[in-house]
């Protein structure tokens, strides 16, 4: 991903950009919040860029303060998605962010662990198809907004988190997709759960879509997570 990190704490900033960069981020980082709006709308340093896949945001800047920054950003249309950071805590705080157009919220201290499952929830929910539209895998179709799902002319009851896993899948049809990536994108709180908690969904969905139809649509991809067969199994 390329991450935009704004954040006046240089100590803190250069162990973020270390953090991403050896998790094979391409960071860019700026110390006070004119210099992080300038960057965030202009897409890099160099201007006319690619444009950054997620925006790391302080709260408490220089210049101009983290809701301020979002607040202009989206104002001009920019859609990037924006973790906050900040050392406040409590509901006000945090609805604040959100309404200036934050994505997400975390508090200081806060676990790298943690930050890099939020970043990588973030650039996925930004780049996902519309959960609205109904996914295809050969005979197996799924309908995400009506929670329905079936093969061929036969529906097939999944609960709602069966559902969402199977979502995570038939999105991205052929790709192997890791069982952390299925827990950030699932699960509400995804942090602290044990990833296996994915198998057992993984097991059931299965028993429910695969093995009655005598086909093998959910494929393990050992050492990563699953991949959906196109052409549903």
């Amino acid at each position: 991903m390329r991450i935009l990190v704004v954040e006046d704490e240089v100590g803190l900033a250069e162990s973020l950009r270390r953090g991403l960069s050896a998790d094979g981020h391409w960071v860019e980082v700026a110390h006070d919040g004119h210099r992080g709006l300038e960057l965030a709308l202009a897409g890099g340093a160099t201007g006319g860029g690619a444009g950054y896949d997620v925006v790391l945001l302080d709260l408490m800047l220089p210049g101009l303060t983290g809701y301020e920054i979002c607040t202009r950003m989206r104002a001009q249309g920019d859609p990037t998605p924006v973790l906050m950071l900040t050392a406040k805590d409590g509901e006000y705080d945090e609805a604040e962010g959100l309404d200036s157009g934050a994505d997400d919220y975390l508090t200081k201290p806060f676990s790298f662990v943690v930050l890099a499952a939020r970043l990588r929830a973030l650039a996925r929910r930004a780049g996902a198809p519309d959960r609205g539209a109904t996914l295809q895998a050969g005979d197996l179709v799924l309908d995400p907004q009506g929670r329905r799902c079936r093969r061929g002319a036969q529906e097939i009851e999944l609960t709602a988190r069966e559902l969402a896993v199977l979502a995570c899948l038939m999105e991205q049809p052929g790709r192997a997709v890791a069982k952390q990536d299925i827990l950030d994108v699932v699960w509400d709180t995804p942090h602290g759960i044990d990833p296996n908690i994915v198998e057992v969904y993984v097991s059931s969905l299965r028993k429910k879509i695969d093995a009655p139809f005598g086909r093998r649509s959910i494929l393990t991809v050992h050492g990563t997570g699953y991949r959906m067969a196109p052409d549903g199994g």
